[in-house]
C-alpha cells in the first residue's frame, strides 16, 4: 500500500475551461500556458490532452519547451521569456520554437544568427508592466528591423501583459490597452501586425483585450483570477484535486499541545486526526491554525504547525478513523479560499507541487 497523499487532475475539466476560453474570445487564437509544469499539472500530461485542440502552447524558457518536444509534443512551442544566451536561437530554429522579444540583446541574437529557415517571433511591448518588453517609442523600430531581417517569419505577433487585470475596478488595464494601441507599429503598406494581449483575467472579464492571440493560464486549471464573483469565472472547472488520508487519530486533554513548537493548545478535550501530506507535498508550511481540510466531506480546521511530512486537524466535531479521505484543495474546497487563509495566492501553492507527490490523470 503506497503513501496516500495524490493530486488528482480531471482532464474533462481542463478541456472544458480551455473551451470557456475560446468561447469568450471566438475570433482569437488560443495558446495554453503550461508553463511551471503546467502550474504544478504536469506538462506533458496537460499538453498531450490538449494536443487536438491548441494550435501552440507557451513556456517560460528553452528546457520547458525541450522535455515537450521529447514527448513527442509537435505544436509550435512560445518560450515567454525569449531567450537567455544567442545560442538558443539555433536550438529554437530546431526545436520549432517561437521566440520573445523583449529587449535589444534578444533582437541582436536573432539578427546575427546563422539559420536555415526563419523562426516565428513575438514582439513584447512595455505599455505600464514595466517587467519585460520595448519601451513603446522603440516599438516601431525594434518591428522594422524584425520585418527586414532574413532569419525572421514574416508573420510577427507584437504583445504586452498586464499589471491589474484581476482588479475589476483598476483603470490601469484601460489605460495599457490604449498605450499598446497607440503604438502599434504597422508595415509599409499599412497593414498592421498580429497582436496579442488577454492573460486569464482579461479572457474573463476585459473584452477589449481580445486580439488575435489569447493566453490563457490559471483560469485553464479552473481557478479564478478574482478575489471577487465573476461571471464568467464561475464557470471554471477544477481541474486538481490534492487528497490524502487520515494515518491516525488521538484524544487529548484540555491544555495539550499539538505539534512542533506546540503553537496550539487543546481548550476541551478534543480529538486530532494526522493526515498524511506537508510540506515535503507542497502543502504550505505558514498554513495558519484554523485553515479548512476536508475530512469526510467536513470543513475541519488545521491545528498545530505543518510539518514536513505531516497535519494534524481537528476532527473532534465529527466521526473520522484511519484511513478517511482529507481534500487539501480542489472543487469542493477552493485552492484560491485556502491560499488567500495562508496570506498567498492559488498560483503559488499549485506550482510549488513537488514531483513527489503523484499526479493521476483522470
Amino acid at each position: 500500500m503506497s503513501r496516500p497523499t495524490i493530486a488528482k487532475i480531471d482532464l474533462d475539466a481542463l478541456r472544458h475551461n480551455y473551451g470557456l476560453a475560446e468561447s469568450l474570445a471566438p475570433g482569437s487564437q488560443t495558446i495554453p500556458m503550461v508553463k511551471a509544469n503546467a502550474y504544478g499539472h504536469g506538462a506533458i500530461e496537460i499538453a498531450n490532452a490538449l494536443a487536438s485542440m491548441a494550435p501552440a502552447f507557451g513556456v517560460a524558457c528553452i528546457e520547458e519547451a525541450i522535455a515537450l518536444r521529447d514527448a513527442n509534443i509537435s505544436q509550435p512551442i512560445l518560450l515567454l521569456e525569449g531567450t537567455f544566451t544567442a545560442d538558443e536561437v539555433v536550438q529554437a530554429e530546431h526545436y520549432n520554437l517561437w521566440l520573445m522579444v523583449e529587449n535589444q540583446p534578444q533582437l541582436d541574437a536573432i539578427l546575427a544568427a546563422d539559420l536555415s529557415h526563419q523562426i516565428k517571433v513575438w514582439l513584447g511591448v512595455d505599455t505600464g508592466m514595466h517587467r519585460l518588453g520595448f519601451q513603446p517609442k522603440d516599438l516601431a523600430a525594434a518591428y522594422s528591423t524584425l520585418k527586414e531581417s532574413r532569419n525572421v517569419h514574416n508573420e510577427i505577433v507584437v504583445t504586452s501583459h498586464f499589471a491589474c487585470a484581476d482588479d475589476l475596478n483598476s483603470q490601469a488595464t484601460n489605460k495599457q490597452i490604449a498605450t499598446f494601441d497607440q503604438h502599434l507599429p504597422s508595415d509599409s503598406d499599412q497593414a498592421l501586425p498580429l497582436t496579442s494581449l488577454a492573460n486569464s483575467a482579461a479572457i474573463l472579464a476585459w473584452p477589449a483585450a481580445q486580439r488575435d492571440w489569447q493566453r490563457p493560464g490559471y483560469m485553464l486549471y479552473g481557478n479564478s483570477p478574482f478575489a471577487q464573483p465573476q461571471a464568467n469565472a464561475d464557470q471554471l472547472r477544477p481541474v486538481m484535486s490534492f487528497e490524502s488520508a487520515v494515518i491516525s487519530v488521538r484524544e487529548i486533554a484540555a491544555g495539550e499541545s499539538v505539534g512542533y513548537g506546540a503553537t496550539w493548545t487543546a481548550e476541551h478535550p478534543s480529538r486530532i486526526a494526522t493526515v498524511a501530506v506537508g510540506y515535503g507535498d507542497g502543502y504550505p508550511r505558514h498554513a495558519p491554525n484554523g485553515t479548512p481540510v476536508l475530512i469526510n466531506g467536513v470543513r475541519c480546521p488545521l491545528v498545530g504547525r505543518v510539518s514536513m511530512d505531516m497535519i494534524t486537524v481537528d476532527v473532534t466535531d465529527i466521526q473520522a478513523s484511519i484511513g478517511d479521505k482529507a481534500i487539501l484543495w480542489g472543487p469542493a474546497l477552493p485552492v484560491n479560499e485556502v491560499a488567500a487563509v495562508c496570506n498567498t495566492i492559488g498560483y503559488e501553492l499549485l506550482t510549488r507541487m513537488p514531483a513527489r507527490v503523484p499526479r493521476a490523470y483522470l
